[in-house]
């Protein structure tokens, strides 16, 4: 059996006129001047905890899908991102972000679905339908913001309660909540042209000289979760479960092996064949969402592919 692929799991540069650093969940930000520079790693997080293998190809992915529809997106919203000078790489503008994480859900799936199923009809302060099953289409998208949490688990929140407690003015929520709808509108085309739904996804926004911008990633797998169009009807019908395109296997994979993320459980250990499976599963849908098909990128000294590509980069 072949050696998987070296994988990229964390960052240490040092670049011109760097200022600052941030180590998220999945990405390592670096602040150079009024610019970041953003390196997608190939960890992978669940339940809001960092796993403890990396998956190759996973960051090229995820930076190269959020490329793709930040690039398609700019008529409605515009954008922080500003070039791509590695596969691995986003470089933009610095934008001060608002604290929440602009969720909208066009099916009942994944947090939604576990909060009704335990009975629950009001979600961030949305009423849900009775009679609901698992990926039913909501009447019509809803909007479910979470508080962005610096660390740990972000948290559901409503409209009401973020425009009293000051999180967000209400006029930028307002435009906040435009752009979302627009978005997940576009998105959800885009992927039925590919064959796809977007079942839900996430949008984070910054401010930069009173200006409202897209920030972070778009419509990737990390932050949006796709059902394969064909055969979607049929599977609704007889109550089988809707074969889909995102991360979600790997958290039915975690429970499976009785881990969800609570402070008394042992994350288990990712065995080679499945680092494999899910590497292939986030290249896969990178090919179907994209349409294009995906380029290995030189991974065998992937940390000096990036640093000189961000140096080359900065010293134009």
């Amino acid at each position: 059996m072949p050696a998987i692929a070296p994988a990229l799991m964390q960052t240490h540069f040092k670049f011109p006129g760097q200022t600052g650093f941030y180590r998220g969940k999945v990405r390592d930000v670096y602040f150079v001047q009024d610019h970041l520079v953003m390196v997608a790693s190939d960890r992978i997080s669940a339940f809001d905890h960092v796993l403890p293998r990396p998956i190759p190809y996973k960051g090229q992915v995820l930076n190269q899908v959020a490329v793709h529809f930040l690039e398609a997106t700019r008529d409605i919203v515009p954008n922080w991102l500003e070039v791509s000078p590695d596969p691995n790489v986003a470089i933009g503008r610095h934008c001060e972000p608002f604290r929440v994480e602009m969720v909208i859900r066009g099916y009942l799936a994944g947090h939604a679905w576990r909060e009704y199923q335990s009975g629950k009809r009001s979600l961030c302060g949305v009423n849900l339908p009775d009679g609901m099953r698992e990926s039913d289409p909501f009447p019509e998208p809803i909007i479910t913001p979470a508080t962005k949490a610096e660390e740990g688990h972000d948290e559901d929140i409503s409209r009401e309660e973020i425009i009293a407690q000051g999180i967000v003015e209400e006029a930028d929520y307002v435009q906040l909540e435009q752009y979302t709808k627009a978005l997940f509108l576009r998105g959800s085309q885009m992927a039925e042209k590919q064959g796809l739904i977007l079942v839900d996804t996430k949008y984070e926004f910054g401010k930069k000289d009173g200006r409202i911008y897209l920030i972070d990633e778009v419509h990737t797998p990390d932050s949006s979760r796709y059902y394969y169009l064909d055969g979607y009807k049929e599977r609704q019908q007889i109550g089988e479960r809707q074969k889909q395109l995102s991360k979600e296997f790997v958290r039915e994979w975690l429970m499976a092996h009785g881990f969800q993320g609570k402070d008394d459980q042992l994350m288990p250990m990712m065995p080679d064949v499945f680092v494999e499976e899910v590497s292939d599963r986030y290249i896969e849908l990178y090919e179907k969402i994209t349409g294009k098909a995906f380029e290995r990128a030189d991974t065998s000294n992937i940390n000096d592919r990036i640093e000189a590509a961000v140096v080359n980069y900065l010293r134009v």
